[in-house]
């Protein structure tokens, strides 16, 4: 009878086709997420018309899912360390498609709002849960690059929101949109029959022979016997004991030298999430203002997210091969310089390259981000990890929407509504820099 501790063998389990199922179903939840989330920014300059709202009405609107995101990636980030990534995962995604449909029947901005509310708390919890997941089930070589792979998903939803406004707003309206909804809350019985649980939370709870399964699932080559007995060791910088009670679990978030770490991570994660989705918000009416169709507008959108999903994969890519963090800081870097030159009249083939930066930069780092918080937090407390990062960056997507209507409201020039959206990214970029040297100093404390 062996004791065998189940991190290694999915550290070293080498890729095979049950880590592109996990991959591959989790990709398709954040494609759903990812839509519902861009989903606002290709409506507004209709509804705005429709409704006769102000630009700081407009963005004082957008902002209720996104304080809706911010209180569902708290508590559901902590509630899924205790009932399963799959629960909480099942519970997200049948909330946020449920209210998104409810949007299309909303007659008022107020009655908009608080659909937009309770689809962020489901939105808002669905990402880290995701992230979790994609993360306990990857091997350690590739866990950057595939997490960022089913992160692409995110950006592949905003890409399919403004393709499908394109198609549908001339024809059909606003409402439309959000009737699509109804597509993906019909395929999430298939979901979640096909999504597995987390292995570790399985040993954890004492399901060890559902846990033996799926790890003959991943990895066909193990050596598992009947008789061993299987343990989940609470791997990562933030290792430490299983606490009982959310508030001791966010005080891991700060033991063990993380306490840097965790809030420079935090305002990175608000920089990061304040310039996406001001771009997300207001790219659309803000290059309508400057002459472009709306359907030019929208591909702007379409270019941004695509960025997005390239940046994602070639950020995760250097992340496993160099240092992820140092990834991040140049992202971010590159992000503060292509946004402020998005005010310059440019030519729109250099137009639509400074867009697919900046999408590269902001949301492809916004995946980095998490990919980052992942690896940085213990399996007891990754969710609760990923969830506060989240939940704090939350604020920075509140702020944006509220900061571009504020900006519209009073009538700045092009170039200055987008240096505005870049000083996040210089400011993010430096505390990338404060984690890397926090991490290094913390390194060489233990090998001393």
């Amino acid at each position: 009878m062996r004791t065998l501790d189940v991190h290694p063998i999915i550290d070293n389990a080498r890729f095979s086709r049950f880590h592109w199922m996990v991959m591959a179903w989790c990709g398709l939840l954040l494609i759903f997420d990812g839509y519902d989330l861009f989903i606002y920014g290709v409506v507004l300059p209709v509804i705005m018309k429709a409704w006769g709202l102000t630009p700081l009405q407009a963005g004082a609107l957008g902002s209720y899912a996104l304080f809706g995101m911010m209180f569902g990636a708290l508590a559901f980030g902590s509630l899924a360390d205790r009932i399963g990534r799959k629960k909480g995962i099942a519970i997200c995604f049948a909330l946020f498609s449920g209210a998104t449909i409810l949007n299309g029947f909303a007659s008022s901005p107020s009655e908009f709002g608080i659909y937009r509310f309770i689809a962020g708390l489901g939105c808002g919890g669905l990402m880290p849960n995701a992230v979790a997941l994609m993360n306990e089930y990857a091997p350690k070589r590739l866990r950057s690059t595939l997490v960022a792979i089913m992160f692409s998903g995110y950006s592949l939803g905003g890409m399919l929101s403004a393709g499908v406004g394109i198609f549908m707003l001339p024809r059909f309206g606003w409402e439309s949109m959000f009737f699509a909804a109804a597509v993906p809350l019909l395929l999430l019985p298939v979901i979640l029959y096909y999504l597995p649980e987390s292995i570790g939370f399985l040993v954890r709870q004492g399901r060890t022979e559902e846990a033996r399964k799926l790890l003959k699932r991943l990895d066909p080559t193990c050596d598992i016997q009947p008789d061993d007995t299987l343990q989940a060791s609470t791997v990562g910088a933030g290792s430490s004991r299983e606490r009982a009670g959310k508030f001791s679990a966010v005080l891991d978030l700060f033991r063990n030298g993380l306490a840097t770490r965790t809030l420079a991570l935090w305002l990175a994660f608000f920089c990061c999430l304040l310039m996406v989705y001001a771009l997300s918000s207001w790219l659309p009416k803000l290059m309508a203002n400057a002459g472009y169709s709306l359907g030019s507008s929208l591909s702007f959108l379409l270019a941004l997210n695509f960025g997005g999903m390239a940046g994602a994969i070639l950020g995760g890519w250097l992340g496993d091969r160099y240092n992820l963090v140092k990834v991040k800081v140049a992202f971010f870097l590159a992000a503060a310089l292509s946004i402020s030159l998005l005010g310059v009249n440019s030519p729109m083939p250099v137009l639509y390259l400074l867009i697919f930066i900046a999408g590269a930069t902001t949301i492809g780092t916004q995946i980095l981000l998490y990919a980052g918080a992942a690896q940085l937090y213990g399996l007891s407390v990754r969710s609760t990890g990923l969830g506060w990062a989240s939940g704090i960056g939350r604020n920075g997507a509140i702020v944006g929407p509220l900061l571009g209507g504020a900006l519209m409201g009073i009538n700045l020039p092009l170039q200055l509504n987008f240096i505005a959206f870049a000083i996040p990214g210089a400011i993010a970029a430096l505390a990338m820099a404060v984690h890397l040297a926090s991490g290094r100093r913390q390194a060489q404390a233990a090998t001393a």
